[in-house]
């Protein structure tokens, strides 16, 4: 690790981060509506499985990062919740570091995970880390979120261009095989 600011410490995730396991929070039926008020998560690619009616064993103790255990894959959750699988671990505050400092850190690390194990106990957990003064922390992440928001929104406004394209390009073949374009 690269040499640290004076008042930064070297810490670990699981210095950082209690972990629970899901198990209380497992949905029981997978027939989802999006008409249901809870979403049921995962920590992989499509992040909000569905919307369960279900109204017990709902994870209220939010922000929290669900940390995909065989995947390493992370999520950033402040909203109440219930979840697909065992197969992750629910990562709370505790207290030494802003959690959402720790999930932006999360973001920027390479972790193999090509084997078919759980990773948070065996690596993950014990990976070094930096760590700010906690108020530096949240100055991080406040800066953060502000340059991720406008980022956001630039992308919005990008995907709203290229569907504005591709629209145009629709129309143009549409009148150049209509006869109303002519050369």
């Amino acid at each position: 690790m690269n040499k640290l600011p004076n008042d930064w410490t070297q810490s670990t995730f699981g210095e950082c981060l209690k972990y629970e396991q899901p198990t209380k929070y497992i949905v029981k039926s997978t027939k989802y509506n999006d008409n249901y008020k809870t979403p049921v998560l995962t920590a992989g690619k499509s992040f909000i499985l569905g919307y369960t009616n279900e109204t017990d064993g709902i994870f209220t103790q939010t922000p929290v990062i669900i940390f995909d255990d065989f995947t390493t894959d992370t999520k950033f959750v402040d909203f109440h919740f219930k979840v697909k699988s065992s197969a992750m671990k629910i990562l709370r505050f505790n207290g030494k570091a802003d959690i959402k400092f720790l999930y932006y850190l999360m973001q920027i690390l390479y972790h193999r995970s090509d084997t078919h194990k759980r990773y948070w106990i065996a690596e993950y957990s014990k990976i070094k880390i930096p760590l700010p003064p906690l108020e530096t922390q949240k100055e991080i992440v406040s800066i953060l979120d502000k340059k991720f928001k406008a980022m956001d929104e630039i992308e919005r406004l990008n995907n709203e261009n290229i569907e504005n394209l591709l629209l145009l390009k629709k129309s143009l073949l549409k009148e150049a095989f209509s006869g109303k374009i002519a050369p």
